[in-house]
């Protein structure tokens, strides 16, 4: 690629309500968005981080400060690899390649990417942690959901209480929770048999990161889903025996690029693929959205919680999301 422009911008993503998981409280998304253009086309991507690793928007910023000169040349999408490390940053950035190297092919970033056309995708709408009756509430409230996934907290009592709230109220949904690293091993046995009780079809994340290990021999009904302990490519391998899903996020990986790399690496290995967000709006979706497409479970509900939204934004119907080519990676939109 030609010299290019660099443009960014950081944005505050305000949530309508606060969102709390297992240690952490957000009643924000903080992001930044990474614009490159040539002058004639350009292209747009959306980093939020890692917030459990540091990755936040200081990070992120000095990272793109330090590689602004190798950004300004216009590495290729694998180049980017070896410039920037899997995080937020080089999510923007690569996701900003996509949209300008479409634009300047004059196709979608799909076509691009070489898969078929896009259809409407399930995904799970995500329950943050509260009280049983709330959540119950709130699930009801998600009338579309086809999908929920629950945020857990680590107090196992609370939990199966909370599944079971949820379960009763909505019993015709597909169930997923997500501990987020807030599990001990000795708790293992008696919440995959609570969640076995309410037809929970997905354990997320239960153990902390660095305890992958005390998985090993595992033998759970329900398919566990690693998150917090997969960050990028070169953790997938490492993943066989311990989790039966490998749960994508493109802050974590460090872009589209990344991401579909892995997917086929964790298909190549037996692993289902699950693709996720870190949260944002439907900027960071619209990648994530291609990558759904050969995902077995979708979880991209990010826009949902926020105050406000991009416009045009990534649409929920009927327990499903859709990104049309207005929303990011169109090669009319990203055309000057």
């Amino acid at each position: 690629m030609a010299c290019l422009t660099v443009a960014i911008a950081v944005e505050k993503l305000r949530l309508t309500t606060p969102f709390r998981i297992s240690g952490y409280l957000f009643d924000a998304f903080n992001v930044v968005v990474v614009t490159l253009g040539d002058g004639r086309h350009s292209g747009r991507g959306e980093g939020g981080g890692v917030y459990y690793l540091g990755d936040d928007v200081p990070h992120m910023l000095t990272q793109l400060d330090g590689a602004s000169a190798a950004i300004a040349a216009g590495p290729t999408r694998d180049e980017l690899r070896a410039i920037l490390p899997p995080g937020g940053a080089r999510n923007a950035v690569d996701c900003a390649l996509w949209e300008l190297e479409a634009a300047r092919a004059g196709v979608p970033v799909w076509q691009l990417a070489g898969k078929t056309a896009p259809r409407p995708l399930r995904t799970t709408f995500t329950l943050g942690a509260d009280t049983p009756p709330a959540m119950a509430a709130t699930a009801q409230r998600h009338a579309q959901a086809r999908s929920i996934k629950i945020k857990l907290t680590g107090d196992l009592a609370l939990d199966l209480a909370r599944v079971a709230a949820i379960r009763a109220a909505r019993p015709e949904v597909w169930l997923g929770v997500d501990g987020n690293q807030g599990f001990t091993v000795g708790q293992l046995d008696a919440l995959i048999a609570g969640l076995v009780e309410q037809d929970v079809a997905l354990l997320e994340q239960p153990l902390a990161r660095g305890q992958e290990a005390s998985l090993e021999g595992l033998r759970s009904p329900i398919p566990l889903a690693g998150d917090e302990s997969i960050q990028s490519l070169d953790d997938i391998a490492a993943s066989v025996g311990r989790y039966d899903i490998v749960n994508i996020k493109l802050d974590k990986c460090g872009g589209l690029t990344e991401g579909l790399l892995m997917a086929q690496e964790a298909r190549r290995l037996g692993l289902q693929v699950m693709v996720g967000n870190m949260g944002g709006s439907s900027l960071a979706m619209a990648p994530s959205f291609v990558l759904g497409q050969e995902c077995d479970i979708v979880d991209l509900d990010g826009p949902i919680f926020l105050a406000a939204d991009r416009r045009p934004g990534v649409k929920y119907v009927a327990g499903n999301v859709w990104s049309g080519p207005d929303v990011w990676g169109g090669a009319a939109k990203a055309t000057a």
